[in-house]
């Protein structure tokens, strides 16, 4: 896949690995990015960071339909198609299932995953009607192993999982690259109030998720050959992973207790 001169749409691309998706894409010759975020700020930042890029910027929440319509009907006023979206927005709420309130339990759902599929399903007719498409959906490593504290989020990366792997199924006779990509813990905003070291740095998960999409696969996942060992064990041995997280449980509760980036 030849990415100069192709127009991409993107959500929360004003900050983290959406950002950095964005610094890579440059290098490979894109110059037209529509982006959606929440921080109109940050937004802007963009245009000062990025001068030679042409940017379409909508202020908008993606768990709202209205701001969704709203980000596509901005983009169809400007160009006539577009090439690559990604699906990289999403929160987190590290909790017990009990103690996390309802308001985060909806909003998880309706951003990571709701707002994704509403996206894309809006989206759709203009990517078709590129010569050479691409659909990039940002999951993560607790889509494919889920961990306690974080039930709600690891169910909506899960549901990216398949709704990717359905899509791509879908539309195996367009012309349209679906993928994913399963990040560990990045370096970003996201992650300031979860405990955990040796983090990915996010330059390095737009890389490999750049890199992934010029060789056309269909998953990226991060966290090298042990997690995709972990990965293994836990589809064919869950009970290993119990176990391990048994042995492990109050350091979850312990790195997990603050984890929050609504």
């Amino acid at each position: 896949m030849d990415l100069k001169h192709k127009k991409v749409m993107i959500t929360g691309g004003s900050a983290g690995i959406g950002k950095a998706l964005i610094k890579e894409l440059i290098t490979q010759g894109v110059k037209d990015f529509a982006v959606i975020g929440r921080s109109q700020d940050k937004l802007n930042a963009l245009t000062e960071e990025f001068e030679e890029v042409n940017f379409i910027l909508v202020p908008g929440d993606v768990s709202k339909l209205n701001a969704i319509e709203n980000f596509v009907k901005e983009v169809s006023n400007n160009w006539s198609h577009i090439d690559l979206l990604i699906n990289n927005a999403g929160v987190v709420s590290a909790d017990s299932l009990q103690e996390m309130t309802d308001e985060d339990i909806v909003d998880q759902i309706n951003i990571n995953l709701t707002g994704l599929i509403l996206l894309t399903k809006k989206a759709l007719p203009l990517l078709l009607k590129s010569d050479e498409a691409g659909l990039m959906n940002i999951s993560s490593g607790l889509g494919y192993i889920a961990k306690p504290f974080y039930s709600v989020y690891a169910a909506t990366k899960a549901g990216v999982r398949h709704f990717s792997e359905a899509m791509r199924r879908e539309l195996i006779f367009e012309n349209i690259h679906v993928m994913t990509v399963y990040p560990t813990a990045t370096d970003t905003d996201m992650m300031s109030s979860a405990k955990v070291d040796q983090m990915d740095s996010p330059e390095l998960v737009a890389k490999k998720s750049v890199d992934g999409l010029l060789n056309k696969e269909i998953n990226v996942i991060l966290g090298g050959e042990q997690r995709i060992k972990d990965i293994d064990t836990n589809f064919n041995h869950p009970l290993k992973i119990d176990k391990s997280v048994k042995e492990n449980y109050e350091a979850y509760k312990e790195r997990t207790e603050a984890h929050r980036a609504m």
